[in-house]
């Protein structure tokens, strides 16, 4: 099986491309030479076990691209053409099946093992747990956030959670988040710190597993399905943010979720677009599409997956706003996708036809679908009487829109007021960093510090520290960092849509962060964009592992040299692991992992 992600020979490229070899075979529609029918007449072709292979030659017989017009249209040669041999798990030999689901099944597996081992410690709330934690208990007993009395951190830790005020509380960011970690609380209890953190660590390994399905569909590759599940399982940033009860690691998942139900979307549309163009062709006399028929396309119908991708994004938003750059790139990828899959497949008016037939849609689909979504997430509050701003419309008369509903223009100014805050935050912060130094991991934010005492459990040295570090595993990171620049190169040079996709989740995640300078940021936003971090090191990874027409000896060098970069990335894992999850070790042992002075 070949393991490079990109074609040997895609649908619309020469066979005598120079192109890298591809997984599995096929190509899943890449954006290289677009396949045109032509009417030329071609030469006798010679006929061999019932394969038809083109007679050698000079002339443009040499190249598979070329189709006659009826066999262009019909509706295997569509789908080859803008899919690929390999449409789903159900096209691998049987014997290569169960290893689709059963990969990634391993690499969560094994990231929930980094993520659930001594959940329970710090047995405190750690870092900004003291108010999502909170709001979450908050929330299992009135459904929206309520004030809390001075020092209520040592009655949570001590496992005396009620002791919530009757005010409600200001808060700036949507529900969603809280609700997950709710979730964990309502099924281990709320005075436990394996209930506040459960519901984190079990999306942080579900993001693990999606992550490795993603990567088997882009690169049709169980090797490096597997491997982009392990490097994710195994980055340090990704377990921390995994074992505390942030926001942000629920909106990474929902983040993938999206970008997943999107690629299945891509095959969707693009078997639909098949059927529809050969039921044409099979319907006009000379077995090809008429002029007219061929000027846009046909509509393709209720994109069901661009629904799904829809709640994912509302949910998404709903966690933290920061979603909505991605809920804009995807909605843009997507576009472009389809508009690439009509040209591919001969539409002469493709970029009006896929704007208009294909975006339109789109959008009339994935945005109120995810608006409704958001909405939805603030049942809660609009079920409630006295949650913060709840009754602010019934004392403040607005007219010229008083036929709005009372709690819609209350959840109107509550967003806006929201907005002012995120705008207005640039108070200092010891641990706040620059986005130019989140991909060197220049200031990771210490979540958890102590120094144990001589005689605590763990302690045997005069001094001993206990520390939680998000710091991402170097190889992945500083790997990824230099497979950006590849992917570019890739994504402009052989235009691989893959490599496209990949850059928009990273562009989506990080640049949107260079247009608010002044305002207070950390490193740990980052893990938004992490599984594409690890999915461009994964491409990068497919690439040196050649191509399948290349000699044993490169194919193997290829081998060792991916081999040689898991290695690394797993001892890199064990030796910052005592710095991830607050094991108490030496002080020399902790300042020997501090790496670069602004880590501490």
């Amino acid at each position: 099986m070949n393991q490079s992600p990109v074609p040997t020979a895609a649908p619309g490229t020469p066979v005598d491309s120079a192109l890298p070899a591809g997984v599995d075979g096929e190509a899943a529609g890449d954006d290289e030479t677009v396949t045109i029918p032509t009417p030329r007449t071609l030469p006798p072709r010679v006929e061999d076990e019932g394969d038809s292979y083109p007679l050698p030659g000079r002339g443009l017989e040499r190249h598979r691209w070329i189709e006659r017009p009826a066999e262009a249209f019909s509706k295997e040669a569509l789908v080859k053409r803008l899919i690929g041999g390999i449409h789903s798990w159900r096209d691998y030999p049987a014997s290569l099946r169960l290893w689709f689901w059963l990969v990634p099944a391993i690499t969560a597996v094994i990231g929930g093992i980094l993520r659930f081992f001594r959940l329970e410690t710090p047995h405190s709330l750690v870092f900004d747990e003291t108010y999502y934690v909170k709001d979450a208990y908050s929330y299992l007993v009135s459904g929206y956030e309520r004030s809390w009395p001075d020092k209520a951190n040592d009655s949570f830790n001590a496992g005396n959670p009620d002791i919530l005020l009757n005010s409600p509380e200001y808060v700036v960011h949507p529900p969603v988040g809280k609700w997950m970690i709710a979730f964990g609380m309502w099924l281990f209890g709320s005075d436990n710190p394996f209930g506040w953190r459960f519901g984190a660590a079990l999306t942080g390994t579900l993001t693990v597993f999606l992550v490795s399905l993603i990567a088997l569909k882009l690169f049709r590759s169980h090797t490096l399905g597997a491997v982009a599940g392990l490097l994710l399982a195994i980055d340090g940033h990704h377990i921390v943010l995994s074992r505390t009860s942030l926001l942000d690691i629920f909106l990474a998942f929902w983040i993938l979720a999206a970008f997943g139900a999107l690629l299945l979307d891509r095959d969707d549309g693009r078997r639909r677009l098949a059927s529809r163009l050969a039921a044409q062709a099979a319907a006009s006399p000379g077995g090809r599409p008429t002029p007219g028929q061929l000027l846009a396309g046909p509509w393709l119908g209720m994109r069901w997956w661009r629904l799904v991708a829809g709640v994912c994004l509302g949910l998404a938003v709903g966690t933290k706003w920061s979603a909505l750059f991605f809920v804009a790139a995807f909605g843009l990828m997507a576009v472009f996708w389809d508009i690439n899959a009509r040209r591919i497949a001969g539409i002469r008016s493709w970029p009006s036809a896929g704007v208009l037939k294909d975006g339109l849609p789109a959008f009339l689909t994935i945005i109120p679908t995810a608006a409704a979504t958001y909405v939805a997430t603030w049942t809660g509050w609009f079920l409630s009487k006295d949650a913060y701003y709840r009754q602010w419309a019934a004392t403040n008369p607005a007219p010229g829109l008083d036929w709005l509903p009372n709690s819609v223009r209350s959840l109107a100014h509550y967003h806006l007021e929201a907005y002012k805050f995120h705008q207005g935050l640039s108070s200092d912060h010891p641990y706040e960093s620059s986005p130019w130094t989140w991909l060197v991991m220049g200031r990771p934010t210490v979540f958890y510090y102590q120094s144990p005492k001589p005689g605590t459990p763990g302690c045997v040295a005069e001094t001993c520290s206990s520390a939680i570090l998000p710091v991402g595993n170097p190889i992945v990171w500083w790997g990824g960092a230099i497979a950006l620049v590849v992917l570019l190169f890739w994504w402009a040079g052989r235009r691989d849509w893959r490599a496209g996709a990949i850059l928009a989740g990273v562009a989506a995640g990080y640049l949107p962060w260079f247009m608010y300078p002044e305002r207070t940021m950390f490193i740990f936003y980052a893990v938004s964009f992490a599984p594409f971090l690890v999915l461009a090191l994964t491409y990068v990874l497919g690439l040196t592992l050649g191509r399948s027409s290349d000699p044993p000896w490169r194919r193997r060098s290829g081998l060792y040299m991916l081999a040689l970069v898991m290695v690394l990335a797993v001892l890199a894992t064990a030796y910052f692991y005592p710095v991830l999850t607050a094991e108490v070790v030496s002080y020399q042992e902790w300042r020997m992992r501090m790496w670069m002075p602004s880590w501490i």
